[in-house]
């Protein structure tokens, strides 16, 4: 495989090297994931030759039968999977998806209102340097300071004094279970749309293991996370706002499809349908307890006391590190995750007072608990320096070794 790169020997290399880097180290970011090789194999497909502004049936170019079909094909899977009324699967990642969603739904200058950055919400849900309250006025709901949860009679509040236009539910960092049937009557409450931004946990939702976010207006997802497909995204929507959607994602926010990726989401969209991807996820959240509760019992503070989904955010004051520190000692022994603010942070974004852990991509590898545990007790063994980096290195590389990634292919 890769053969024909080797022609260019400089990009070669740095291919071999990332190779190796992913096989040698230990992913606990929580957005990231392996995909399958079959999902791996569709985005290198002759389909990226393809562009086919429009939608199936209705393009602007011609010579696109098989693409139709294709994109006919990851919708129905997409409805199926989420049992929605709608879906449209062209959107190239969750920034853009969010984007169209705003632009299918509101005018500029309405109000928005989601969870706060800091909080472990989104980027494009209203933090002042994004988009989203460049062209809309942004509005925050926060969590309760001592469960550091959703608290719906707050956010009822706030929604009651603020009057949003729309309602923005699910996060980047936030590790209970959403109930957005709460969401849905606040919205109503104070007349406003609901989004529910579902790209971290659209895999747990997929299989049930959560609770489903069909009572939304719009529903958006990236494809990447506990999807476990190709980087990209999707919106779903009840069916009266179907033809809004379509046309705020194509013309109003994207040209072409990238129609690789698009016959890639269908692929993983296909597994996601296998009772083996239910497996997969139920096998997540037994890991992310697992690593969690090693970590509390190695006296380190978890936000909320623990999680519901496919990661947790560990609290590093009091251990005279902070996340940024931990961060880079950590990714020096071979395991690999992000600084993260904790909940009502006072310390400043590039030096937070956390730690984000996922288990999407150790799950991948075939990772149970009792390796979530050891995991857990090599992060102690580096953040508290109980052994020397070298060792700790030594048996992530041993650890990585017993769980390949992509067996089948020789590089």
């Amino acid at each position: 495989m890769y053969e024909s790169i080797r022609k260019d020997p400089l990009l070669f290399n740095l291919l071999l090297e990332e190779i190796k880097r992913q096989k040698n180290t230990i992913n606990l970011i929580a957005s990231e994931n392996i995909v399958s090789l079959a999902v791996l194999e569709a985005m290198g497909t002759p389909f990226t030759n393809k562009y086919s502004e429009g939608y199936p049936g209705k393009r602007y170019y011609a010579g696109n039968e098989f693409v139709d079909e294709v994109e006919r094909i990851a919708i129905e899977r997409a409805k199926k999977l989420f049992g929605v009324d709608h879906a449209n699967v062209q959107s190239h990642s969750g920034s853009s998806a969010n984007f169209s969603a705003y632009l299918a739904l509101l005018n500029p200058g309405d109000k928005i209102m989601g969870l706060a950055l800091d909080n472990g919400g989104h980027l494009t849900h209203g933090h002042p340097v994004n988009f989203s309250s460049k062209i809309f006025r942004s509005s925050f709901y926060f969590l309760d300071k001592e469960s550091e949860m959703l608290d719906y009679d707050e956010i009822r509040k706030r929604a009651l004094e603020e009057k949003p236009k729309l309602i923005i539910a699910g996060y980047s960092a936030y590790s209970r279970e959403i109930d957005f049937n709460e969401f849905r009557e606040i919205a109503n409450e104070v007349g406003a749309y609901l989004l529910a931004d579902i790209s971290h946990i659209a895999g747990l939702i997929a299989v049930k293991l959560h609770k489903d976010a069909k009572s939304a207006d719009v529903i958006t997802t990236t494809t990447h996370k506990t999807l476990r497909g190709p980087r990209g995204a999707m919106i779903m929507c009840k069916e009266k706002h179907a033809k809004a959607i379509d046309k705020a994602v194509f013309p109003g926010t994207q040209g072409g499809p990238l129609d690789n990726m698009v016959f890639a989401k269908a692929v993983a969209l296909g597994e996601a349908l296998k009772e083996e991807f239910k497996e997969y996820i139920e096998q997540v959240i037994k890991n992310s307890r697992a690593l969690a509760e090693e970590m509390q019992g190695l006296g380190y503070r978890i936000v909320s006391g623990g999680t519901d989904n496919h990661l947790f955010l560990v609290d590093l004051r009091g251990k005279g590190i902070n996340g940024r520190e931990a961060q880079e000692k950590l990714e020096k022994v071979g395991i690999i995750l992000n600084m993260n603010a904790i909940p009502f942070d006072k310390s400043p974004p590039f030096k937070p007072s956390g730690i984000r852990i996922g288990t999407p991509a150790i799950t991948s590898r075939g990772f149970k608990e009792s390796e979530a545990k050891y995991v857990a007790k090599l992060i102690d063994d580096v953040l508290a320096n109980k052994r020397k980096a070298e060792r700790v290195r030594t048996e992530v590389e041993e650890l990585c070794s017993s769980f390949p990634i992509y067996p089948e292919l020789r590089f």
